[in-house]
């Protein structure tokens, strides 16, 4: 029994990891946009659907791992172009007014793709692989969770590389820190903005790959993926980096222990609780 148990708990232990480095990923995306650029970018889960229905098409022409790096670079492409066309007319806004018509413009913007996407996606999808279950010690462990723990950790180590350093990556955290005195060290901030929204997107589309390798979404489920992506934020710290990625790896690990012997709607009552309870008690995240 108590054997049974454990390898019970090492399984979900794998799976909350794989799942958290998933919720790291996506809090990722939306600390270096906040940080950088003051706009809370509601659209950030609309591109982690995208990127899995390119996969989902592509894949009948292509192998799938050929598809998936296609997906990536035709999303990172989408919001470039989103980026020097609809987010230019929100940075010409400063501070709260840049905040709120952020806001506003990237939440229409989700609606409006979840409403094109919708015409012709209207059930459940996934990325088209079957990853064999691996056992270990007796424990069953998911292919797709190993498959997700290693790349995720591989983006992570390389962003965390990019950050500290490369002079892209330092002068990025240089304007999260101090955008008035990048300007003054000759920092190009409206081109790190563009760079840094771009690569958000990547790191979104790319977990949202991931996240296909192991879960079926569909259109409408963009939005639960954005809201996890803020919640993560928060109680990271919406401009800590290292922060995010340790508060989506404990919520990762919470919520799947809660839904795996409390159900699910436990566990996102917990992932609101948490935020809530970081808001009042910690209003600066984790850090």
């Amino acid at each position: 029994m108590v054997a049974n148990t454990l390898v019970r708990i090492g399984a979900l232990a794998v799976d909350g990891l794989s799942l958290g480095l998933l919720y790291a990923m996506l809090g990722l995306g939306i600390t270096l946009v906040f940080g950088l650029g003051g706009i809370l970018n509601l659209a950030l889960g609309v591109f982690t659907v995208i990127a899995i229905l390119l996969v989902v098409e592509l894949t009948a022409s292509v192998p799938v791992v050929l598809a998936a790096v296609f997906a990536i670079a035709l999303t990172g492409g989408l919001g470039i172009v989103l980026e020097r066309s609809v987010l230019q007319l929100v940075y010409r806004s400063e501070g709260d007014e840049r905040l709120l018509l952020g806001i506003f413009t990237t939440l229409g913007l989700s609606i409006a793709l979840q409403g094109a996407l919708s015409l012709r996606y209207t059930g459940e999808f996934a990325v088209p692989v079957e990853i064999p279950s691996v056992e270990v010690f007796g424990a069953f462990i998911r292919g797709s969770s190993l498959v997700i723990i290693v790349l995720s950790l591989v983006i992570l180590l390389a962003m965390y590389l990019f950050f500290s350093r490369t002079y892209t990556g330092l002068a990025t955290r240089t304007i999260m820190q101090d955008e008035t005195g990048a300007v003054y060290c000759g920092i190009d901030t409206s081109r790190m903005r563009t760079f840094v929204f771009v690569l958000s997107i990547v790191i979104a589309a790319s977990a949202g790959i991931l996240y296909g390798l192991s879960f079926e979404t569909n259109v409408a489920g963009a939005f639960n993926l954005t809201i996890t992506a803020v919640i993560v934020s928060i109680v990271g710290g919406v401009t800590s980096i290292l922060g995010v990625v340790v508060a989506g790896v404990g919520l990762g690990i919470l919520t799947t222990f809660l839904s795996a012997y409390l159900g699910s709607y436990i566990s996102t009552i917990a992932l609101f609780g948490a935020a809530i309870v970081t808001l009042v008690l910690k209003p600066e995240g984790i850090q």
